[in-house]
């Protein structure tokens, strides 16, 4: 029965060619254009993402801070290879770990200087780095030779050094005096948005000595794990099971370690070594409220095209259905029941949704992998915030097959009024009716 219920209904369709084809039409530029906003938004959301878990974070990262008086604090974890042990025998999860130094010092040229974020790092453990640094000038190897740094391209422009040239670091020790270090510019790598206006990289041994740290301490364990989305459960492990292996284990919090270094840990009254757990989200709070802000704002172009989508196919089908009460009129006086002429309608109503919206679906897909061919670039100013250098569009099956079907539910879900209204209509006053 469905079989002839689908025929009945397709032929229907191709019944009024034109006012389908428009009202077909619309739906797919609905969808389309519904589908390019939604990978437009999962391309930056990815983009940052890769950036700040490249440059500054892990998926999960195991910190501490370490206090010699109750109202100082460093973010170092000492013994870090005996944790590192413990950390490998707990987290099958683990696709890789990067041991990273934290730090930051002043940056001095013969002609500038601005302050940064250090991170110290063995470049060989950085995975990562090859997929989102890209080097202008020298090589990322290069950083793994001691007494060395990366800069980005807007720090080497201010401090107006080049590879060769010398940079004095300095530093305040965790004994309240301050060190210098000077370090040769390995690489200038090009910007990768706002994290790189302030982050750079020496190597880690070189780190160590600015900070007079023994070898064995280090600033975090970066853990980069197969699937980032076990990030929260691992972290959650962790934090159990490194309490129950004798580490002292701060509580769950979402900020940055930084700030928790600034504001929260000084003011604690504790001394020695403590653990902080923590996830990618976690550290990076600005940016995931940005991706909420930047989500909000789709939900609300989706809405309003959702008001203009249900609008257009009131109108249409209250058009549809007042050229074709007549036919109605005929279908009810040979015997056809009220709930058949509704299913009827709603059944052509779907066909048409599911049509428009997976033609419009194609239509999106092959533009945005057209862009993404392309590589059109971000002007500067965005860069900073959306953290990549050309657009990107992340065209997900699975979210594109949910557009479609949402698409063709609200078209069906529009339909139902005008339908039952045609299936109420008396048979004689619809057979009369003239227009």
């Amino acid at each position: 029965m469905i079989g002839v219920d689908l025929q009945i209904a397709a032929r229907n369709l191709t019944r009024h060619t034109r006012r389908n084809l428009f009202l077909g039409g619309a739906l797919a530029a609905v969808t389309a254009l519904l589908v390019l906003l939604s990978s437009l938004t999962g391309g930056v959301e990815r983009a940052m993402m890769v950036s700040a878990t490249t440059l500054l974070t892990g998926h999960v990262n195991v910190g501490g801070f370490f206090k010699i008086t109750s109202g100082s604090a460093a973010p170092i974890v000492s013994e870090y290879p005996r944790a590192l042990d413990t950390v490998r025998a707990l987290v099958p999860e683990i696709d890789y770990v990067a041991v990273r130094g934290r730090g930051w010092a002043k940056a001095v040229s013969e002609s500038s200087s601005m302050d940064l974020v250090l991170g110290g790092v063995e470049v060989a453990q950085e995975r990562g780095f090859a997929k989102v640094i890209r080097p202008v000038e020298g090589r990322l190897e290069d950083l793994a030779q001691p007494d060395t740094v990366l800069l980005f391209q807007g720090q080497a422009d201010r401090l107006k050094v080049k590879v060769g040239d010398v940079v004095t670091l300095s530093a305040p020790t965790t004994r309240g005096v301050n060190n210098t270090a000077d370090v040769r510019v390995a690489v200038i790598a090009r910007n990768v948005g706002l994290l790189s206006a302030f982050s750079a990289f020496i190597q880690a041994d070189t780190l160590r000595r600015l900070y007079g740290l023994a070898p064995t301490a280090t600033g975090a364990l970066h853990l980069y794990l197969k699937d980032p989305a076990d990030a929260p459960a691992v972290a959650s492990r962790l934090r159990a099971a490194l309490a129950e292996a004798g580490w002292r284990v701060m509580e769950p919090e979402s900020q940055p370690y930084w700030i928790k270094l600034m504001q929260k840990v000084p003011s604690e009254d504790w001394t020695g070594q403590k653990l902080d757990v923590t996830t990618w989200e976690d550290e990076m709070g600005q940016f995931k409220q940005f991706i909420l802000g930047l989500r909000a704002l789709t939900a609300l172009l989706v809405f309003v095209l959702m008001v203009v989508v249900v609008i257009g196919i009131l109108n249409t089908l209250a058009i549809a259905i007042r050229e074709r009460t007549r036919e109605i009129g005929t279908l009810r006086a040979i015997g056809m029941q009220r709930r058949k002429v509704l299913w009827l309608f709603v059944l052509e109503t779907a066909l048409l949704g599911l049509g428009g919206a997976a033609a419009g679906a194609a239509i999106a897909a092959a533009i945005a992998l057209a862009l993404n061919l392309a590589g059109i670039g971000v002007p500067e100013g965005m860069q900073l915030f959306l953290m990549q250098e050309r657009l990107s569009f992340l065209l997900q099956p699975g979210a594109i097959l949910g557009d479609v079907l949402f698409l063709a539910a609200v078209t069906v879900v529009a339909a139902l009024l005008p339908a039952r209204r045609a299936a109420r209509l008396r048979p004689v006053t619809a057979m009369h009716h003239v227009g």
